[in-house]
């Protein structure tokens, strides 16, 4: 099926070597931590793998191209699933690799798969999102809204990859088992759900999109990101004396919560003042038709006045 026309070749090419490159480097990775006759294995599994990927991608990215400059989002949701849940497996095995080491303690390495990640991820988000190439908003002003709006994403992603980084970067005393799952699994639903709602909601608004009515992933982000990390950073800290706890996105989750709070207030206070437009069918009935103000516009004919006269 050929998709249809305009397709933005630079799009689906930028997208396409961000996501092979970052896949790739993870690989990287896993072959470097096998050692012996696995190395080889290891390598052939991976390589299979990207190339399986990479036929899928052929055909995801083009659709993706094809929707850049539309109102729609729906295959960029689809290739930000399919991304995700592929990094996220090879980043569960490095991570296993490395709970598994604890004795090398490269410390370069770590940080720059953290690096990696913090770049990669909500690069591509911003390649799905694809402000520039929406030409159906025309106010700067309204543009300039939506990629604030936007920017509370990335820095939710950042604040989601912080937690995982704790896993896998040196730690004077380990988590518990159970605890490093559940916090592993957690990022990886968030990685893969919340910026799927984002993208969501750009494509529901449509052409005439509102920036301040999306309302949906502020909320749901000030849940499952906000509070909820509040606690996994504080219960870290206090229980099990996780000393790599980041007190800065401790205060921004705090300030996110207030400002989100009064952003959602003024939001209701909006809706609740905004009058309703009139009733087009109740205007449809009260106007009189056009044709009898034509008729009483007209004037009587020669015949009617002479009759009026008599």
């Amino acid at each position: 099926m050929v998709p249809p026309p305009p397709v933005s070749k630079p799009h689906v090419c930028l997208s396409t070597v961000l996501i092979m490159t970052s896949l790739v480097l993870m690989d990287a990775y896993l072959v470097e931590q096998s050692q012996g006759s696995r190395k080889l294995g290891i390598c052939v599994m991976v390589a299979v793998g990207d190339i399986c990927f990479l036929l899928v991608l052929r055909y995801v990215a083009i659709w993706v191209g094809a929707e850049v400059k539309t109102a729609k989002r729906g295959y960029a949701m689809i290739l930000w699933f399919l991304y995700v849940f592929v990094l996220e497996i090879k980043v569960y095995f490095v991570y296993q690799n490395y709970k598994a080491d604890r004795k090398s303690l490269d410390l370069i390495a770590r940080k720059a798969l953290t690096l990696l990640l913090s770049i990669c991820i909500p690069a591509l988000y911003v390649l799905l999102v694809a402000t520039e190439h929406m030409e159906y908003v025309r106010t700067f002003k309204k543009k300039e809204d939506l990629r604030n709006r936007l920017f509370w994403v990335i820095v939710d992603m950042l604040d989601v990859l912080d937690i995982q980084a704790n896993l896998w970067e040196p730690q004077k005393k380990g988590l518990p088992l159970w605890v490093e799952g559940i916090m592993f699994f957690y990022c990886y639903i968030l990685l893969l759900v919340l910026p799927c709602v984002s993208l969501c909601e750009i494509s529901m608004q449509g052409i005439g999109i509102v920036p301040h009515r999306m309302m949906l992933y502020p909320m749901l982000s000030m849940l499952t990101i906000n509070i909820t990390t509040i606690f996994i950073r504080g219960s870290n800290m206090v229980l099990f004396r996780d000393s790599r706890v980041s007190s800065i996105f401790m205060g921004k989750n705090m300030l996110a919560i207030g400002m989100k709070v009064c952003m959602f207030v003024q939001y209701q206070r909006h809706q609740h003042h905004t009058l309703p437009g009139p009733d087009p069918q109740h205007s449809a009935l009260t106007q009189p038709p056009t044709g009898l103000h034509r008729a009483q516009d007209q004037p009587a004919c020669p015949e009617e006045l002479a009759q009026d006269n008599t």
